[in-house]
């Protein structure tokens, strides 16, 4: 997919890693919608701020309407609550599923006909090594991840006869306010995260694995469980 022919919509574009996927889609020559919550908080100049909620079903189909000219969507947009499964709230745990999974269903069941409409394009969902790895203290937070995986997987099957190429980018602890509270020496850099995933885009990979952290966690879901 060339990049700079790409009509994109961003979610969760105000801050984190979504600023920099903007930011970067911008400099390769692409047209941005950079949705968010309160789209007035989006700050890079020369692209599109847009309201969109992924948890709101009108917000989703009035940003499609408004960015009808979409060829790849990127569900960034995501929290993590640190919920525990067994002790946590369960209002916390459905938050997770509700922003992490139902919400990118969401957007690309709105975006998957305009991109289509379009010629075909991409979507590119923003996952986490912890749909592979699932401590207990981020229960909720990995089990909304690996849900997203099978997203993934399953809309990549279904919407390949559509023109659309789906990726997804695992990825340990990045330097964003979402991980402050982890060590420096243990977090990624976010703009080379970005640069990664729109590379992988643009060459049409089915999945990017953006960190040594990651790529070591999907490389030992090959080994035995009882392997020492």
């Amino acid at each position: 997919m060339d990049l700079k022919d790409a009509v994109a919509v961003v979610t969760g574009a105000n801050r984190g890693l979504g600023r920099h996927l903007v930011a970067q889609l911008a400099e390769r020559g692409a047209k941005v919608y950079a949705a968010a919550r309160r789209p007035e908080t989006v700050d890079v100049p020369g692209v599109i701020p847009l309201r969109l909620d992924v948890t709101d079903a009108e917000s989703i189909r009035a940003a499609a309407r408004t960015a009808s000219d979409a060829t790849l969507l990127v569900n960034n947009a995501g929290i993590s609550t640190g919920t525990p499964l067994m002790t946590g709230s369960p209002d916390a745990v459905r938050l997770e599923m509700e922003v992490n999974f139902f919400g990118p269903l969401a957007v690309t069941r709105a975006f998957a006909p305009v991109i289509e409409s379009n010629g075909g394009g991409g979507v590119l969902n923003v996952l986490s090594v912890l749909s592979w790895l699932h401590p207990a203290d981020l229960g909720a937070y990995a089990a909304a991840k690996a849900a997203a995986w099978a997203l993934t997987g399953a809309t990549r099957e279904e919407l390949a006869p559509r023109g659309i190429t789906v990726t997804a980018l695992h990825v340990g602890y990045m330097d964003t306010d979402m991980a402050a509270g982890v060590p420096a020496d243990q977090k990624t850099d976010p703009a080379g995260v970005a640069a990664q995933a729109l590379s992988g885009v643009e060459r049409g990979l089915p999945e990017i694995l953006a960190d040594e952290t990651t790529r070591h966690v999907k490389r030992s879901l090959a080994a035995s469980p009882n392997a020492a």
